[in-house]
């Protein structure tokens, strides 16, 4: 049997939302319309950007809307309602909802949430899942209600978390997942789930602050850290007054004086283990490999970072 030909508005803004846009442009759903955050400056030169979404949207011909906030927008809401909408697809949109738009659509607001629902509910859930050594992550479609992401599940799709997981690979393939998994709920709506009362964790908003190293914490923690925030908000060190990003590391054994350098090779003493950093950045210069870095800027064992 064919897929429905739903008319859907698409609501998101960063790159993980591109996925299920073009999922849905694809299987030859009608979007109306799709919103994402305005245009706003970016970059060394401030200049003003399109969200990757918006991008994305000009691409396929589809309309864009831009509201810089919703919640007490009457006008916003009437048009929303106006739009005569099976359903509105959210993922990452980066504004809160009000309830005359959760209620227009008839089959209401549906998000796609990079996370095993109740766990990581909140701003984060991709972060915090590597942060807290999580053996596993996913994806859940959410029928939306006026909570922060506490909506009923409607699938629920995990892939497990490895010791090489980074950020950046988790969002891709859960971006991938989102998109496969709202076609599916599209298509056959599954019987809506009370999420379990129990397990509810929440991942704060990340600030730079998030990405400053703790020597005094153990190897494995900061691997984490390292693996969860990079490319945003990046960690960091300093080393000889100047700040020192650290785009990756390895785990290895051996002990020393936290946040001292353990030999010339960037190998650097925790509160339990060691890192070897393998890939840094210093001030007003590209990233690089950690041997790369030493022939510029020498380490001396004892050297002390942080």
């Amino acid at each position: 049997m064919a897929t429905p030909r739903l008319r859907l508005a698409f609501m998101g803004s960063p790159d993980f939302s591109v996925p299920a846009l073009a999922a849905l442009h694809a299987a030859g759903h009608d979007i109306v319309a799709v919103y994402c955050q305005p245009p706003r400056p970016a970059g060394r030169g401030q200049s003003v950007r399109r969200c990757p979404v918006h991008e994305a949207a000009l691409k396929l011909g589809l309309p864009v809307r831009t509201p810089a906030r919703l919640r007490k927008d009457t006008a916003e809401h009437a048009a929303f309602a106006a739009l005569d909408l099976d359903a509105a697809v959210v993922a990452a949109y980066g504004l809160i909802l009000p309830k005359p738009m959760l209620d227009a659509p008839r089959r209401g607001c549906l998000n796609i949430h990079a996370s095993l629902l109740p766990r990581w509910r909140g701003a984060a859930p991709i972060q915090a899942a590597i942060l807290a050594g999580d053996s596993e992550s996913g994806v859940t479609i959410m029928q939306m209600d006026e909570g922060l992401d506490t909506g009923a599940m409607l699938l629920v799709e995990a892939t497990p978390i490895t010791a090489a997981t980074t950020a950046p690979l988790l969002h891709d393939a859960l971006a991938d997942i989102g998109a496969r998994l709202i076609l599916r709920v599209l298509e056959h709506p599954p019987i809506p789930r009370p999420q379990p009362e129990a397990g509810v964790t929440y991942a704060a908003k990340l600030t730079r602050e998030d990405g400053l190293i703790d020597w005094t914490r153990d190897a494995a923690t900061l691997d984490r850290q390292i693996r969860a925030l990079n490319p945003w908000p990046g960690t960091y060190t300093m080393l000889d007054g100047d700040i020192l990003k650290i785009h990756a590391a390895t785990l290895e054994p051996g002990s020393g004086p936290p946040g001292a350098a353990v030999d010339a090779q960037l190998r650097v003493a925790t509160g339990a283990g060691l890192l070897q950093l393998t890939r840094v950045q210093a001030p007003g210069r590209a990233a690089m490999d950690a041997a790369a870095f030493l022939r510029g800027h020498p380490v001396a064992a004892g050297t002390r970072l942080g």
